[in-house]
């Protein structure tokens, strides 16, 4: 048998895969670990510990507990949450925490510094992005200025997949895809490192090599083999971010194919026909070269209700809360009896990029209860999502397929809520593992296991939430708008 394996580090999980060449699961191994809050708007992982150590011990969990020889497993892919900020010594080295990607809102003062001297229209037309809180451009600008004596021990900055890479291989490369969201640094046009509107960041060498995620970035070196229990020679790819392989592991891989991944952040890929630029979303190559995507994502997701059922869910056993809570919220009607809550825990990243935004409950009186307060979570959650749809289809990309993938789609009170706000069906594939079969799934294709094709063989769809339109939505959707807007201020005030 061949079989290949795949890795992904979550925000708040690292999971794995080993699967064979027709896509049969034959082990799986998940580990959790936490995201470092240091300060208000900062988020960071261990590197050494929650990226590194969680590989190795996925690794190690698979392979003893599949019993299969290392020998037999032809390739290994790794994505990871991303874009994320880590500056390495010349051995490799982390000189301080990861700094995760758009939840991670510390350069704030760069982003806007660095769009007044270059000038929006610029930084759009080169990079395809505007500058925001999940650009990595910014953030090393704050290295060097906020710790210079570790950017001045830098000899790479490397985001979370090419540290993972560097480690299993030697080689310190990024897929294109990840790159894109090192603005003003990557230009989409040439899909080439540049300095060219501002060489002030840092030097050019210091960035990983360019590959694609189907190409192959080196071997499993005889020291990590020694570490993971991989053979040495094992072919690994160039990786991703973890929304991308979200996206292959369920086939939103066509044109005008829509993911929307279900995590601690929603998060979502429209494989769009050409380059699309526009300050509201983002734009990357896609994983393949000559092909396009365009992102959007919400800052907190799942993580919010992981906030919920810690703080208003404490008589719960939390390993049994989720479905308790979702009992209670699903005898609230759609609208949550009046409440309307803003999501932005942790600011918001698209479509209205803004670090200072905060979280809202507005409505309550004396009648409310916990059920209307989670369902009116999970609605506003839906809400957000729904103005990135809308933004989408103002910008004509409709999606002509919508595959929603993550651990939220066990959740069905806010897949169908969601399919309810946004108006739009979502297709749900037998398989929820995720990112990382996904990886799974582009070891194979690196390898010549399988064609692009086969994932539909891999992962066939299971069911369709058709969404339900309902006025109390419509109403209750103008109204999230309207609170946005009028409490912004205030927000910005309270920071």
């Amino acid at each position: 048998m061949a079989f290949t394996l795949g890795i992904d580090i979550g925000t708040y999980e690292t999971k794995g895969v080993l699967v064979d060449h027709t896509g049969a699961v034959r082990s799986q191994a998940a580990r959790g670990h936490k995201m470092l809050v240091p300060q208000p708007g900062w988020a960071e992982h261990s590197p050494e510990k929650d990226w590194w150590g969680d590989f190795v011990f996925i690794c190690r969990k698979i392979i003893k507990d599949s019993g299969i020889d290392p020998s037999e497993i032809k390739a290994v892919a790794c994505s990871a949450i991303g874009p994320c900020m880590l500056p390495v010594d010349a051995e490799g080295k982390p000189l301080m925490n990861g700094v995760l990607y758009g939840v991670d809102g510390r350069a704030e003062a760069e982003v806007r510094y660095l769009t007044d001297i270059i000038g929006k229209d610029a930084i759009i037309s080169q990079c395809g992005n505007a500058l925001t809180s999940q650009s990595v451009g910014p953030k090393i600008l704050w290295l060097k200025r906020k710790r210079p004596e570790v950017y001045a021990q830098t000899a790479y900055i490397l985001t979370s997949t090419s540290f993972l890479v560097q480690r299993l291989t030697g080689q310190t490369v990024i897929d294109h895809y990840t790159a894109a969201n090192f603005s003003p640094l990557y230009d989409v046009n040439t899909q080439s490192w540049t300095n060219e509107l501002n060489d002030d960041i840092i030097p050019l060498e210091k960035l990983p090599r360019l590959l694609w995620s189907n190409e192959i970035a080196g071997e499993i070196t005889v020291e990590a083999a020694g570490i993971t229990g991989l053979k040495a020679g094992t072919p690994v790819t160039a990786g991703t971010i973890d929304a991308a392989a979200e996206a292959i592991s369920v086939g939103a891989d066509k044109p005008n194919d829509m993911m929307m991944m279900y995590g601690s952040t929603i998060f979502i890929i429209l494989r769009a026909q050409s380059q699309i630029s526009d300050p509201r979303i983002w734009y990357a190559p896609w994983l393949f070269e000559g092909e396009h995507a365009s992102m959007a994502g919400l800052a907190t997701s799942g993580t919010l209700t992981h906030w919920f059922r810690d703080q208003m869910a404490r008589d719960f056993d939390p390993k049994s809360a989720f479905p308790l809570l979702a009992n209670e919220a699903s005898i609230s009607p759609p609208g949550a009896n009046g409440l309307i809550m803003l999501p932005y825990f942790s600011g918001e990243r698209t479509p209205i990029h803004d670090v200072y935004a905060k979280g809202v409950l507005f409505g309550l009186n004396l009648t409310h209860n916990r059920g209307d307060m989670y369902r009116a979570l999970i609605e506003g959650i839906a809400h957000g999502t729904r103005h990135v749809t809308d933004t989408f289809q103002e910008l004509g990309q409709s999606p002509k397929r919508l595959l929603a993938v993550g651990g939220g789609t066990n959740n069905a009170l806010w897949l169908q809520a969601t399919s309810d706000i946004i108006g739009i069906d979502q297709i749900v594939c037998e398989k929820t593992l995720g990112a990382s079969y996904g990886d799974a799934f582009l070891a194979a294709l690196a390898v010549g296991l399988v064609s692009r094709g086969d994932i539909a063989n891999w992962n066939p769809i299971a069911k369709t939430v058709v969404a339900q339109p309902n006025p109390v939505y419509e109403q209750a959707h103008n109204l999230f708008l309207r609170l946005y807007e009028q409490t912004k201020d205030i927000a910005l005030e309270l920071s």
